[in-house]
């Protein structure tokens, strides 16, 4: 039995190694895992108690229709509940998109380096992805707009874009939009977006009246600290989530998922102290890169992105023996470095001043 050839040479997604497995593979006790974006500070301890209050409903379905999580993120968000869909992590919704507009002999334009699974979606749907070149680490919108043909369905737009933590602005993003022809869905993916500080970020909601071909993705996985449940969201003009639910699989968010949910969007607290903790933390890692001489792109979400000038793989693997997991594979000498907490930056910036010096030492030996 023969898969489908727009599977072919599609390779499987690849995590970050997990804590356990260094720990096995290395032999060590303590491991710091700065890899996958995920929140140091956890999640809000009312998800403890949401979770209590589930033990003697695990026989039963979840509500497929996530009524009550839906009535909490609409009155959050301010919009009409009518406008969400919930997804198994914002990645299902990615997924849920694709499947829904895409088919073979469609379009979809991306950054070339940007979140990989807008590529996998678009390919496993037999569409053709169309990639254009980021622009000092930012989507070149402009170069975006002259890729779209008739043949495009979807634009994607990480904002903050992953791995590079930049961002679009609303007045460039604003302009973008009042140029996109009707037939194209442009989808802004926004994950980090509870991190970014930026007064120039998109207020993107603000824009949906104004203009029904967009999509927002968001997540719970990041800031709210709850990727283990995997939940995110989509918010659009109700006519595209009719369509949309058409191919969303029954009860696709669990039931743990979603009380989770609920009681961490109740905790704004707990939200706005990991952002001002992420922001101290971006400040600490671009500090130390500025004294290595290392250049970084400016970061708005809860990474920072930089050339360490000496192979990814040669940081990876000497980061790796000392029980520090970072992420690389975005080119050959860029290092994705998750915001961890203090202690953890300072133990991971030691070790990669060391190494940085060691290079330099031997370079000027030769």
């Amino acid at each position: 039995m023969k898969a489908k050839a727009s599977i072919q040479g599609l390779e499987p997604y690849q995590p970050g190694k997990s804590l356990e497995e260094v720990k096995r593979e290395l032999g060590l006790t303590q491991v710091i895992k700065l890899a996958s974006n995920e929140n140091p500070y956890g999640c809000s301890s009312r998800v403890f108690e949401a979770l209590e209050t589930m033990k003697n409903r695990l026989h039963f379905y979840p509500d497929g229709s996530a009524r009550e999580l839906k009535e909490k993120l609409a009155d959050h968000l301010e919009v009409d509940e009518r406008r969400l869909i919930l997804g198994n992590g914002s990645d299902e919704v990615i997924q849920i998109l694709c499947r829904t507009f895409l088919e073979p002999g469609s379009e979809s334009v991306m950054a070339d380096l940007t979140f990989s699974r807008y590529e996998a979606g678009v390919r496993i749907e037999g569409a053709t992805p169309v990639k254009v070149p980021l622009k000092e680490g930012t989507h070149d919108l402009e170069a975006m707009l002259a890729a779209i043909t008739d043949q495009t369905r979807i634009v994607w737009i990480c904002n903050p874009n992953n791995p590079t933590g930049t961002i679009v602005s609303h007045e460039a993003l604003s302009d973008f939009l009042d140029r996109i022809p009707e037939h194209v869905l442009v989808v802004l993916d926004e994950a980090y977006h509870e991190y970014v500080t930026d007064p120039s970020y998109p207020d993107s909601i603000s824009l949906l009246d104004y203009n029904p071909q967009i999509v927002i993705l968001r997540t719970f996985s990041k800031i709210y600290g709850l990727a283990s449940f995997r939940i995110g969201y989509g918010i659009t003009h109700p006519d595209l989530i009719r369509e949309m639910e058409r191919v969303r699989e029954p009860f696709n968010v669990n039931g743990l998922a979603q009380q989770a949910a609920i009681a961490a969007l109740e905790d704004q607290s707990f939200i706005t102290y990991c952002r001002m903790q992420n922001r101290r933390g971006i400040d600490q890692i671009t500090r130390k890169l500025e004294e290595l001489g290392l250049e970084y792109f400016p970061a708005h979400g809860n990474f920072v992105f930089f050339d360490a000038k000496i192979p990814g793989e040669e940081v990876f693997q000497f980061l790796l023996r000392k029980g520090l997991i970072v992420r690389t594979g975005f080119g050959p000498t860029n290092v994705r470095i998750t915001v961890g907490k203090e202690e953890e930056n300072d133990q991971l910036l030691q070790a990669l001043e060391e190494l940085i010096i060691s290079k330099r030492g031997l370079a000027s030996n030769v």
